[in-house]
C-alpha cells in the first residue's frame, strides 16, 4: 500500500478529480444551456435577463444525458461492483486458517473490513443524497407534462448540499485517525492548542501480516574489563547448533585471557 499510494500519487489523484470536477461544473457556461432556447421561444431578450431558475438556465439535456449517465451512475455502479469484490475477498481470507508467528492476519483483515464499511456506507449516502435530484431530472426531460412539485425539487437538491457535510462526520466516527486527526486541526486552528505534529505517513496498512521470517540482526559485541564477550546466542544455538572446543581464549593486544566454561558459550 506504502508503495503504490505515495504522497505524490495521491496529490495527483486529487488534482484529477478537482478538474473533471471544474470540467463538468462549468459545461454550461460553455455553451452548453437554455440560451438559444430560450431566445427562439421569446422567452429572454436581447438584454439577456431571465429569471434565475436552475431548471431556466440550464438545459436538462446537460444534466441527464452528461451528468447523471456520463459522470455520476458509471461510477456509482463500478464502485459498487468494486466493494463486493472487496468484501469477497475479504471473507475468503477471514475464512482462511492462516498461522503466523508474527502477528494474527485475522485482525488485519477484520481492520480491512470495517474500513471497506465505513467506505460502503460514505457510497450509500452519496447515492442517497444524489439519486433523488437526478431522478427529478429525468422525470422533467422525459416526461415534460408530469408535474413535480417544488417542494421534492428542493428537498433534493438540499440532500445533494448536504452530502458534502456528511462525510467527514462520518469519515470521523467510522474511523480514529481522521477522527484523531480532525480533532488535532480543532484544538490548533480554531482553539489555538499546542498539539503535536500530525503525522500522515503512517498507514493501518503496516499491521498487515508478514508471513515472511526477518533475518537476524548482527549481534554487537559488548567490552567487559580487556576482552569482547558476546551476549547469549540462544536462538541462534537452536537454529544452527555449535560445536564447542574445549578451551577457548580470547586474545588482545596486551595479554591473553582464559575464560570460564559460562563464559565460553557465550563467547561464541
Amino acid at each position: 500500500y506504502k508503495r503504490v499510494v505515495t504522497s505524490r500519487r495521491a496529490g495527483l489523484a486529487v488534482v484529477i478529480c478537482w478538474t473533471v470536477a471544474f470540467i463538468v461544473g462549468l459545461t454550461p457556461m460553455l455553451g452548453w444551456n437554455n440560451l438559444k432556447r430560450l431566445q427562439q421561444n421569446g422567452t429572454i431578450g436581447s438584454n439577456l435577463v431571465i429569471t434565475c431558475q436552475f431548471e431556466n438556465v440550464i438545459s436538462m439535456d446537460y444534466m441527464v444525458y452528461f451528468n447523471f449517465f456520463g459522470c455520476v451512475l458509471p461510477p456509482l455502479l463500478l464502485m459498487l461492483v468494486i466493494y463486493v469484490e472487496i468484501f469477497y475477498m475479504i471473507h475468503k481470507q477471514l475464512n482462511k486458517k492462516i498461522t503466523s508467528s508474527y502477528s494474527d492476519p485475522n485482525k488485519y483483515y477484520d481492520k480491512e473490513l470495517n474500513l471497506a464499511k465505513s467506505l460502503v456506507l460514505v457510497l450509500v449516502l452519496f447515492a442517497i443524497s444524489w439519486l433523488p435530484l437526478h431522478i427529478i431530472n429525468c422525470i422533467t426531460l422525459f416526461c415534460p407534462q408530469c408535474n413535480n412539485p417544488m417542494v421534492l425539487l428542493y428537498i433534493a437538491i438540499l440532500l445533494t448540499h448536504g452530502n458534502s457535510a456528511v462525510n467527514p462526520v462520518v469519515y470521523a466516527f467510522r474511523i480514529k485517525k481522521f477522527r484523531t486527526t480532525f480533532q488535532k486541526i480543532w484544538q490548533q486552528y480554531f482553539c489555538c492548542k499546542e498539539t503535536l505534529v500530525l503525522d500522515f505517513q503512517q498507514s493501518d496498512r503496516k499491521d498487515m501480516p508478514n508471513l515472511q521470517p526477518q533475518p537476524a540482526t548482527p549481534l554487537q559485541p559488548a567490552h567487559v574489563g580487556d576482552f569482547k564477550s558476546y551476549p547469549p546466542l540462544e536462538l541462534q544455538l537452536q537454529q544452527a547448533p555449535l560445536e564447542l572446543q574445549d578451551e577457548q581464549r580470547l586474545k588482545t593486544p596486551q595479554q591473553t585471557y582464559k575464560l570460564p566454561p559460562f563464559m565460553e558459550q557465550n563467547a561464541a
